[in-house]
């Protein structure tokens, strides 16, 4: 059975991918900025303007775009399978949540005493069927398999609703054979541990806000995505060219806060050509791809 990728038109053959920015935000938006009364998300005007960025990234050679967040901060199933159909340019979404501070209180199980946050089971049920059953269009119905499981953690430290989101991510991960994406907090060995701790395997786990502990995370087998191509380079010629990946770091739109402005097109020339390929290509390649359960 050939090697695939779950994007939000269907499985494509793994080696279909080409270039891939790898961990990306096409719209994040605040939980909750949606409802905002002095906000205005004109769905043509955003259509207009994410083809641009997409079609300026084909151009240049870029393949795949992979849409990191999540199931609350934006994510729209249906104008992700349009950009798609529209520009020629594979999009990878995922499932998943976190950190703690942006779920709605139904995921936070405040009505407990004490409060605690939903068992990791409970997560991982969730994250599984928006990649076996398609990803959840409120209201309405589901569409597509989500090709990740993205979650993080607090950025002052794993909380304990943090640590039950990457178990539980963990767990989807394993049940799927989807890769797993992990903001990390404040000490990024000590928390992969968590997902490592779950049997999850560490080619499939991709780590993001590593810091300085990025090539600690790339010690231990886990991917690490990195925005400077510099750092990207010095990973590479420490002898962890397997395990580096490279994104923007941004957000082509943005509502409800500030997020840096992403254009992909750069993207896909940022690198030295004889590491090029390797980080743009093959890794994000071999991570996306569906492992048999």
């Amino acid at each position: 059975m050939p090697a695939i990728v779950h994007t939000v038109l269907g499985p494509v053959p793994a080696d279909e991918l080409g270039v891939v920015a790898v961990h990306e935000a096409l719209v994040s938006v605040l939980p909750g900025a949606e409802y905002g009364y002095d906000l205005v998300m004109d769905r043509a005007e955003i259509f207009e303007t994410l083809v641009a960025r997409l079609v300026d990234f084909r151009q240049c050679g870029g393949g795949t775009i992979v849409d990191s967040t999540g199931m609350f901060h934006g994510r729209d199933v249906r104008l992700l399978e349009a950009l798609s159909r529209t520009t020629g340019v594979h999009v990878v979404a995922s499932t998943g949540q976190g950190p703690e501070g942006v779920l709605g209180g139904y995921f936070l199980t405040p009505q407990t005493n004490p409060p605690t946050p939903w068992p990791a089971d409970k997560f991982a049920d969730l994250f599984s069927r928006e990649v076996t059953q398609g990803m959840v269009v409120p209201r309405v119905e589901r569409r597509g398999a989500a090709g990740l499981v993205a979650t993080a953690a607090t950025v002052g430290g794993m909380t304990a609703t943090d640590e039950s989101l990457l178990r539980g991510a963990a767990r989807a991960g394993l049940a799927t054979g989807v890769p797993v994406s992990f903001g990390v907090g404040a000490d990024a060995v000590a928390e992969i541990e968590v997902a490592f701790a779950e049997g999850l395997p560490a080619d499939r786990l991709l780590v993001a806000d590593a810091g300085d502990q990025a090539a600690k995370v790339a010690d231990l087998g886990a991917y690490v995505v990195l925005t400077d191509p510099a750092l990207v380079v010095s990973l590479v010629e420490a002898g962890h060219a397997e395990r580096v990946l490279l994104a923007t770091g941004g957000a082509a739109l943005s509502f409800g806060h500030d997020v840096p402005r992403a254009a992909y097109a750069p993207l896909a020339t940022a690198l030295p050509d004889d590491i090029a390929h390797q980080v743009l290509v093959a890794n994000p390649r071999d991570l996306l791809t569906v492992k048999e359960r």
